[in-house]
């Protein structure tokens, strides 16, 4: 895969508030010596931006009914998807990417990845990555875990030997739970924040009938939309020269 670029945060964009994460520590690894390091909740920004992200994707109707709540409003979010399905639905991440939104990689099926091997999350990331490039000719740059959940060591594993950061989240609507759109609302309106990373899953109905309400009530706040690389200060995913290596 094509290395970090260093130096290239924009304006606006500073450190994670994880371990201090910036797009030289990126380039200089040796500097990093923990998971936490390699891990991304919400990002300082002295603008009011934040990315919101769908995760277990895509599905055949509720990912292009949210494709569309979004198209309709100039907003591109980021979608960590689960690698058999983006076998199964490729023209879907065909249009995340030309509509201009981040693929993301969220394992292969999706199991909990605490007890497996080195080989095995490595396996997950992998199959992943090599089945986002067979859609749509690139690879993700950014992991999340299934659940969150992953030990220190294999985020800096996927750190060093993929360049890849793991991406957790900020502002958590609970939505797997099916509280009911307006809960789903209200609670990520009602959480967001300057630099947020905000988590959904754009495989529940609920979820997705809660957009149109949740992201104008976003953008009443003042806030705006950007792809997860552009929140840590990388160039959009979607028009970067990316390669498997």
């Amino acid at each position: 895969m094509a290395g970090a670029a260093a130096g290239l945060a924009t304006p606006f964009l500073s450190a994670p508030l994880t371990a201090q994460i910036t797009p030289r520590s990126f380039a200089g690894r040796n500097t990093i010596d923990r998971g936490e390091a390699a891990t991304i909740l919400h990002v300082r920004t002295a603008e009011p931006v934040l990315a919101i992200t769908f995760d277990d994707g895509p599905h055949p109707y509720h990912t292009p009914h949210l494709l569309d709540i979004l198209a309709e409003r100039g907003i591109r979010a980021t979608f960590f998807v689960i690698g058999r399905n983006a076998v199964r639905y490729p023209l879907i991440l065909q249009r995340m990417l030309a509509e201009g939104h981040e693929i993301g990689n969220h394992s292969w099926s999706h199991p909990d990845l605490h007890g497996h091997s080195d080989a095995s999350v490595l396996s997950q990331i992998d199959r992943t990555n090599q089945a986002v490039v067979d859609a749509v000719g690139r690879p993700p740059v950014l992991m999340r875990p299934p659940y969150g959940n992953l030990y220190n060591r294999h985020r800096m594993l996927l750190f060093e030997t993929r360049g890849m950061p793991t991406v957790l989240w900020s502002v958590d609507p609970l939505d797997w739970q099916h509280p009911g759109s307006a809960v789903v609302t209200q609670r990520i309106v009602g959480r967001c924040h300057r630099g947020a990373v905000i988590l959904a899953h754009d495989i529940h109905r609920s979820t997705v009938r809660a957009m149109p309400a949740t992201l104008s009530g976003i953008g009443e706040r003042g806030y705006r939309f950007v792809t997860m690389s552009e929140l840590i200060g990388w160039p959009r995913w979607d028009r970067r020269r990316l390669r498997l290596i």
